[in-house]
């Protein structure tokens, strides 16, 4: 449920492109409207930044990108899309009109969502065609990082389009917060701009900087609140006897004035003020270094996440399981011919992949051919449910041996010989090819062991991948042995 092939966008700003990435990235074909003459290039450098953090982000980042174009014309992007999302500037009159648009140009079951921020669905959807299928999804920027897309439906809205909308926005790695109704703002951008309007005063005031008021988030809550928010926060600080202890110590702060929630006057001095010291704070780094030093710290905390498989980690951990079993290509069948070396891994060097001297780094061999190692593993049936079982091959020992140079953007392939096993071993022999003109450019000897990861010991494999394991070595037995295999390095 929620599998799209086509997204038609309109709008191609800062949401607008992060959703272009976030659906490029997953294999879904986009469309994009936006009459700005500089849109290619806009969503080029967003799409070249979702590139590069999903490639640090996880670890099956293998999967076959969809195609982008660009129109200027509303119908003509969404005419044959199987979802929408609107992202066009906060101006409700504006939507109003588009999203009437939208809904005559597409199909009566096409659900379609507005990235709004904050204005009610209720009066987005007042002009349209079948309205029901009108929802808000509100995410996050960056949207092809952060998971959080809060849905929220209108008066009209059905629920089967608010749970469909959740469900085409958790295939491609997101967390739906479904909203239980509509309200100005909606959830997190209400919180968000409490914290707002008491960050101004305090500028205002001259308590603080700008540059100190994000220091206090950044070395202090800000790390909390990335896996606990703030409730369970204040439940640990309660102690052993939990909120409600919290709630009788601190309580009655809340009737102190420690905070002014109403928003200071945005005169033009607070407004020069605030600017300056933004732009002290930046220190002349651009906005697209900015991007990049934001993404890559986002995915180092996504990451630490993910391995406690906590909060927006366990959303991760639970995409990338879905996103290894796509990426497995192929799996054995009867018709295969098995008598020759399998080639099933092919793709290109990576221009992050080339070293100080010009040409791919030797840790980058060694992930193409650990990626040749799980394409190996996914044609035996080693998939997610196997793995979730509790079954898995780990590499105990690797030799690989660099013949030739390959540079940025040159195309290769692996080849995977099967040199010998048993119910608990694998050897494995890849050799890594120009996949133009052949030239053998590496070659790797692999050991693996097949083990019970719940256990953390050795087991034999389980008895449907032994078998086609088993089919594979009698096919190989008789191919002449590599002459890199069993090799050492030489003696000086």
């Amino acid at each position: 449920m929620g599998e799209i092939c086509k997204a038609g966008l309109v709008g191609g700003g800062v949401i607008g492109g992060g959703w272009a990435a976030r659906f490029l990235l997953n294999g879904i074909d986009v469309t994009v409207a936006d009459p700005d003459p500089e849109a290619a290039r806009k969503i080029g450098e967003v799409l070249a930044n979702a590139r590069r953090a999903q490639k640090k982000l996880t670890y099956t980042s293998n999967l076959k990108e969809g195609k982008l174009r660009i129109v200027t014309d509303i119908e003509e992007a969404v005419r044959d899309a199987d979802f929408v999302q609107e992202s066009l500037p906060e101006r409700e009159e504006l939507k109003i009109e588009v999203l009437a648009r939208i809904s005559r140009a597409t199909a009566a079951d096409v659900i379609i969502g507005s990235s709004t921020s904050g204005l009610l669905p209720s009066r987005l959807q007042s002009e349209m065609q079948n309205p029901e299928r009108l929802v808000v999804g509100h995410p996050f920027n960056p949207v092809y990082l952060l998971p959080l897309v809060e849905v929220c439906g209108g008066d009209l809205t059905s629920q089967e389009s608010k749970a469909g909308a959740a469900a085409i926005y958790e295939s491609v790695g997101m967390k739906a917060l479904i909203l239980r109704r509509e309200i100005d703002g909606f959830l997190a951008d209400r919180l968000l701009e409490a914290v707002w309007r008491e960050s101004l005063w305090l500028v205002n005031d001259g308590i603080a900087t700008v540059e100190e008021i994000d220091d206090s988030f950044r070395y202090g809550a800000g790390l909390r609140f990335a896996f606990m928010g703030s409730f369970l926060t204040y439940r640990l600080a309660g102690g052993e006897a939990g909120m409600r202890h919290f709630m009788e110590q601190f309580g009655p702060a809340l009737k102190l004035p420690w905070t002014k929630l109403e928003a200071p006057e945005l005169t033009d001095d607070l407004i020069d003020k605030v600017v300056t010291q933004s732009e002290d704070q930046a220190a002349g780094i651009s906005i697209r270094d900015y991007e990049r030093k934001r993404d890559d710290c986002l995915v180092s905390i996504l990451q630490g996440l993910r391995k406690n498989d906590f909060a927006a980690g366990a959303v991760l951990k639970d995409f990338e399981t879905k996103l290894f079993g796509q990426s497995q290509g192929r799996v054995m069948s009867a018709d295969d011919d098995l008598s020759q070396p399998f080639a099933l891994l092919q793709t290109a060097v990576d221009p992050e992949w080339v070293d100080y001297n010009g040409h791919m780094t030797e840790s980058r061999y060694l992930q193409v051919f650990g990626e040749a190692s799980d394409a190996f593993y996914g044609y035996i049936g080693v998939n997610a449910e196997y793995l979730a079982a509790g079954n898995s091959y780990y590499t105990v020992e690797t030799h690989i041996m660099h013949l030739r140079e390959i540079h940025a953007g040159e195309p290769i392939e692996v080849r995977t010989q099967l040199l010998g096993q048993d119910p608990k071993r694998l050897r494995l022999f890849h050799v890594m090819t120009h996949s133009k003109d052949g030239t053998r450019l590496a070659t790797a000897e692999q050991m693996m062991l097949h083990v019970d990861t719940k256990a953390q010991r050795a087991c034999a494999a389980l008895p449907e991948v032994l078998a086609r394991v088993e089919a594979i070595a009698a096919a190989h037995a008789g191919l002449e042995q590599p002459s890199e295999a069993g090799r050492r390095i030489a003696e000086l």
